[in-house]
C-alpha cells in the first residue's frame, strides 16, 4: 500500500480521497455511509475469493500442482482480509465510536500484498505457460486486489478521529522472507482432500437462473459459478435490464444485487413482487452488506433467502436448491389448485345443468330440503306433434340428433327471456317463468318465449327440409317447486296450474299457442288473444281457452 492521499481535515496526516466522505460521515455517526463503506470494501474481497475459488478447483481437476499452493494463498487471504474488515466495522464498533482506520490498514497490509504478490508470480507462470484462461481470472484477482489497496492509499490517518484510538503502526508489519520478494502469510497447512464446492451436488432439471449485478466481474464470476452447477443463467447488469428479462423469460430463481445505481435490488424486488406475472418467482438477494437491516427488509420485501457476499459456494448452492424445490412445490400445489378448481368448475356447470342457479347455490350451501311455494307464475309446455311418426321414419340416431338441435333452441330462448326449463319428457318440453326467482312480468316473458318457440319450429323446418310441428301450451298461477332425489337431482313444479298448462298444450293446435283463461287477463292489452270456446279438463271443470296472437303495438 503506497501513495499519498489529501491532507486531512483534522491536521492528522493525510487521507485518500475515496475515503474523506465516509470518515466525515462516521463522525456523524451516520450508519448507512457505513453500509457503502463495508460493501465498497468487500467487493473486491468477493472477487478474489471467487476467483481464486474457481482457479482452485480448475487446478485440482486439471492436476495443475504447481499453481495450486499460491491459490490456496491466496484464497486464505482473502479469507483473513474479510475477517479483518467484518471486525473493524461491526456496527457495534460504530455505534460506541471504536472504528479504527489506522490499525485496520495495518492489519490488512500483510495479507493483501501477499495477494497482490502471489497473483503477480501465477500470472507470470501462466504467461510463460500460454495460459489464456487462467491468465484472464489472474488478472481480475490482481485488479480486485489493487482496488481495495486504493482504497487505503493513504500513508498515514489522524491519530484520533473521535471514533476511537488509532493504533500506531510499529514498522513491522508486511516484511518480505529474505529473497522472495512476497510477504508473508501464515503457513499452509498439510494436504489434504481436495475442497468440496458443492459441484457434486445435483442442480435441480432445467432450472433456469438470472442473475443480476452492475459490478462486470462480480456478474461473470457468479454466472461461472452457477453454470459450473449445472444450471441455466442468464446475466443482467442492472434492476431494470432484469425486470425486462424477467417479463420476457421463463426463470426459476433470481440471484439479485441489492446496491445497483438507478434501480437497486430492493426496489427490483418490489416491483417484482407487485407484478402478478413475477411475483411467484424466488428471489435470493447476494451482497456486501451485512447489516441486520437490510436482511430483514430483503426477507419483508418477499426475497426467498439472503446470502452475503463473498459467498460460500456450499451455501449458496444449498440456498438456491431450497428455493428451488419451495418454488417446485408451489408450482406444484398451483397446478393442483387449479384442476381443482377446473374440476370445480365443471362440477357446477354440470349443477346449473340439471338446476336453477339459485337452487345450486342454496344445495352447495348445505341445504338438503328445498321446497318453495309462488303465488304467481306462468307454466308453458311444448310438444312435437306426431313424433311417434317421425320417429319410426328414420334412424335412432338422426331422430335425436334432430330433437337435439330443436331442444337446444328452446333451451337459448328460455335463457335469452331468463326462463327456467324444468325438463323434457320425451318430445315434450317444460319451462316456467317467475320460478324460483319471482318477476312480475312473468306472463309476458313467457308469451315472448312461446312465439319464438314457435318461430324456431319453422326455421328448424326450412333448414332440414322437414315437416314437424309444435303445440304450445300456457298457464299461470301458484305452484310448489322444489328438488326431489338425493343423488340424481331434480327441479320440478307441482300443482293445478301445472297440470292445466299440461292440458293446454294436449288441448291445442298445431303450430298454435292456447292459453288458459288466467293467462289472458295477464296479457290483455299487450297481445293479440282470439277466444276457443269452452274445453273440457281432466280433474277439472271446463274453462275457456285462447290463442294467443301477435304482441301489440303500445
Amino acid at each position: 500500500m503506497s501513495g499519498s492521499g489529501p491532507s486531512s481535515p483534522d491536521g492528522g496526516g493525510s487521507l485518500p480521497a475515496s475515503l474523506t466522505p465516509f470518515l466525515k460521515a462516521l463522525r456523524a455517526h451516520d450508519l448507512e455511509s457505513l453500509s457503502k463503506l463495508r460493501h465498497a470494501l468487500r467487493t473486491p474481497l468477493n472477487q478474489i475469493i471467487g476467483y481464486s475459488e474457481l482457479l482452485m478447483e480448475s487446478a485440482e481437476e486439471n492436476h495443475a500442482d504447481a499453481i495450486l499452493p499460491d491459490l490456496k494463498r491466496i484464497h486464505t487471504c482473502g479469507g483473513q482480509l474479510l475477517a479483518l474488515i467484518n471486525d473493524a466495522l461491526a456496527p457495534w464498533k460504530v455505534e460506541t465510536g471504536k472504528v479504527d482506520f489506522n490499525t485496520l490498514r495495518r492489519d490488512m497490509r500483510t495479507p493483501l500484498s501477499a495477494v497482490i504478490g502471489y497473483a503477480e508470480l501465477c500470472l507470470d507462470e501462466a504467461r510463460a505457460g500460454s495460459q489464456a484462461d487462467l491468465v484472464k481470472d489472474l488478472e481480475k484477482i490482481l485488479r480486485a486486489a489493487q482496488n481495495l489497496d486504493a482504497l487505503f492509499e493513504s500513508s498515514s490517518y489522524p491519530e484520533k478521529m473521535d471514533l476511537g484510538s488509532a493504533s500506531p503502526d510499529d514498522g513491522t508489519a508486511g516484511q518480505s522472507p529474505a529473497g522472495t520478494g512476497v510477504p508473508p502469510v501464515p503457513p499452509l497447512a498439510a494436504p489434504a482432500a481436495p475442497p468440496d464446492f458443492g459441484l457434486s451436488a445435483q442442480p435441480m432439471p432445467n432450472a433456469k437462473l438470472l442473475a443480476v449485478d452492475d459490478d462486470e466481474m462480480n456478474r461473470d464470476m457468479l454466472v461461472r459459478r452457477l453454470q459450473k452447477l449445472g444450471y441455466d443463467v442468464t446475466e443482467a447488469a442492472n434492476g431494470r435490464e432484469a425486470l425486462q428479462k424477467l417479463k420476457a423469460g421463463n426463470f426459476d430463481l433470481v440471484l439479485l444485487d441489492i446496491l445497483m445505481p438507478d434501480l437497486d435490488g430492493f426496489q427490483t424486488l418490489e416491483f417484482m413482487k407487485a407484478d402478478p406475472a413475477l411475483r411467484h418467482i424466488p428471489a435470493i438477494m447476494l451482497t456486501a452488506l451485512d447489516d441486520v437491516d437490510s436482511t430483514v427488509r430483503c426477507i419483508e420485501a418477499g426475497a426467498e433467502d439472503y446470502v452475503p457476499k463473498p459467498f460460500n459456494p456450499v451455501v449458496l448452492r444449498a440456498r438456491i436448491t431450497a428455493s428451488l424445490e419451495k418454488k417446485r412445490l408451489r408450482d406444484q400445489e398451483q397446478a393442483y389448485l387449479a384442476q381443482l378448481q377446473l374440476e370445480r368448475s365443471k362440477s357446477e356447470r354440470l349443477l346449473l345443468n340439471v338446476l336453477p342457479k339459485a337452487i345450486a347455490e342454496r344445495l352447495k350451501a348445505g341445504q338438503r330440503t328445498i321446497v318453495d311455494s309462488f303465488i304467481d307464475s306462468t307454466v308453458l309446455f311444448a310438444d312435437i306433434v306426431g313424433f311417434t311418426r317421425i320417429a319410426a321414419r328414420q334412424s335412432p340416431h338422426r331422430t335425436v340428433q334432430l330433437l337435439n338441435e330443436i331442444f337446444s333452441s328452446f333451451d337459448r330462448i328460455a335463457e335469452q327471456h331468463e326462463m327456467e326449463k324444468i325438463k323434457t319428457i320425451g318430445d315434450a318440453y317444460m319451462m316456467v317463468s317467475g320460478v324460483p326467482v319471482i318477476r312480475s312480468d312473468h306472463a309476458e316473458a313467457c308469451a315472448a318465449a312461446a312465439i319464438e318457440i314457435v318461430e324456431a319450429v319453422r326455421v328448424f323446418n326450412r333448414r332440414h327440409q322437414l315437416d314437424w310441428n309444435i303445440r304450445v301450451g300456457m298457464n299461470s298461477g301458484p305452484v310448489v317447486a322444489g328438488i326431489i332425489g338425493t343423488r340424481k337431482f331434480s327441479y320440478d313444479l307441482w300443482g293445478d296450474t301445472v297440470n292445466i298448462a299440461s292440458r293446454m298444450e294436449s288441448h291445442g293446435q298445431p303450430g298454435k299457442i292456447q292459453v288458459s283463461e288466467a293467462t289472458k287477463r295477464l296479457l290483455e292489452g299487450r297481445y293479440e288473444l282470439t277466444p276457443m270456446g269452452i274445453i273440457e279438463i281432466k280433474n277439472a271443470s271446463p274453462m275457456p281457452t285462447y290463442l294467443l296472437g301477435r304482441k301489440l303495438a303500445r
